[in-house]
């Protein structure tokens, strides 16, 4: 048990602060633009930086973590990603995405290196929950944005907050070195399949020679496209369309957060007993669907309770897919190539992002509103969902 545990809660402190450091200038965009005139709408470009960055490193995460074993290529992972934030805090724009790319260098593979991992050590019969509960750690890096970042930022400023994130990385890369050896040496037990080493391009070539993997990769780029419109446009939306205070939308965002905790876990338990995981996915997308709309259609004369279930409700679904969608990746690779698979799946998921937050960027801008932005992102999301409720059989083709 302790094997399995040990890089499951290590996994698992990786991912939120690697997801707390791609989230908080979402977080702080407000303050930022009051200080440097940049408008705050450009987070979602920042946005798109940090997962352009991703694309490109999730890609080569599986050579990497051959060479260097899936915990020193996390401890590099999580020094990228302080190096990143410390770059945004120079209030330059050009110098902030150098920052937002740097930080998705560190972001892309964190996933990949934790899946190479879990799919060793963890029994098949709890994949999706474990899976699930370790990804835990994109909400919960998210719950902590939002939590701690505001006040930080109210005491040491906006750069200053981006400091604190930055050593905060630097930390767990420390805290992690005594387990690093063992972790890697576990994990590079784990055989490999000859031949299969073949270039950059070998795991998007083995996706999409396999409908099942490429029907959920697809998807995963829709899916990913509205998980960060709802955690980029959220505190921007509450404080500009619905006039909420700062430091409250905030704490409405680390309520989606934990919702989506809550989700993953939930998500995970009933795709390992009771729901086939394809069939949860399209179920999920139809909630995400519901929520974007709901956004489309609040306003500041909605009561707060409302904001708060909608807010709720979409963390737990755009938030909350994650989960079932790795394992379901791992369970479908072939033995030895989960990091390889997962890495090329988050490929897709990670072109989502590059073009979801920027395209709603352009919507608003070109606009001037958010609910026509909304409503095209929960329009798309219907139309992913009812494919993969409508295609269930190509989940047995592999």
């Amino acid at each position: 048990m302790r094997s399995t545990l040990t890089p499951l809660f290590v996994t698992l402190a990786i991912q939120a602060l690697a997801s707390m450091a791609a989230l908080t200038v979402p977080v702080l965009a407000p303050e930022a633009a009051a200080d440097t005139g940049y408008p705050a709408k450009l987070a979602g470009v920042f946005i798109g930086l940090v997962y352009a960055g991703a694309m490109v490193s999730s890609l080569i995460s599986g050579a990497l973590i051959a060479r260097l074993g899936p915990m020193r290529v996390s401890q590099i992972c999580l020094l990228l990603c302080g190096a990143g934030l410390f770059l945004a805090s120079s209030g330059v724009l050009a110098v902030m995405g150098l920052g937002a790319l740097v930080i998705g260098a560190g972001y892309g593979p964190v996933t990949p290196s934790s899946s190479h991992l879990l799919a060793r050590t963890t029994p098949p019969h709890r994949m999706g929950l474990t899976f699930s509960l370790k990804q835990t750690g994109v909400p919960l890096g998210g719950a902590m944005a939002g939590l701690m970042v505001p006040p930080i930022v109210s005491g040491r400023g906006w750069q200053g907050a981006l400091v604190v994130v930055a050593g905060l990385c630097v930390l767990m890369a420390v805290l992690s070195q005594p387990v690093q050896g063992a972790l890697d040496r576990a994990s590079a037990a784990e055989p490999v399949p000859p031949g299969r080493r073949r270039g950059v391009f070998e795991p998007l070539r083995m996706i999409l020679e396999r409908p099942a993997l490429r029907d959920i990769a697809f998807c995963s780029f829709f899916y990913s496209a509205v998980q960060l419109t709802v955690t980029t446009y959220m505190v921007i939306w509450l404080t500009e369309v619905y006039r909420m205070d700062f430091l409250l939308a905030g704490v409405v965002m680390a309520f989606a957060q934990g919702a989506g905790v809550a989700g993953r876990l939930l998500w995970g338990w009933l795709a390992d007993r009771h729901v086939p995981p394809r069939v949860l996915l399209s179920f999920l997308g139809l909630v995400m669907a519901g929520c974007m709309a709901g956004y489309a259609l609040t306003g500041p004369d909605w009561a707060l309770g409302v904001i708060l279930l909608i807010a709720v409700a979409s963390g737990a679904s755009a938030i909350g897919w994650n989960g079932v969608y790795l394992a379901e990746v791992a369970r479908l690779s072939p033995p030895g190539m989960a990091g390889m698979l997962t890495g090329g799946t988050l490929f897709f998921t990670y072109f989502g992002v590059v073009l979801g937050p920027p395209a709603v960027a352009g919507i608003i801008g070109a606009t001037g509103s958010f609910a026509a932005a909304f409503g095209a992102v929960a329009a798309v999301t219907l139309a992913v969902a009812v494919f993969l409720g409508l295609t269930r059989p190509r989940l047995a083709a592999n």
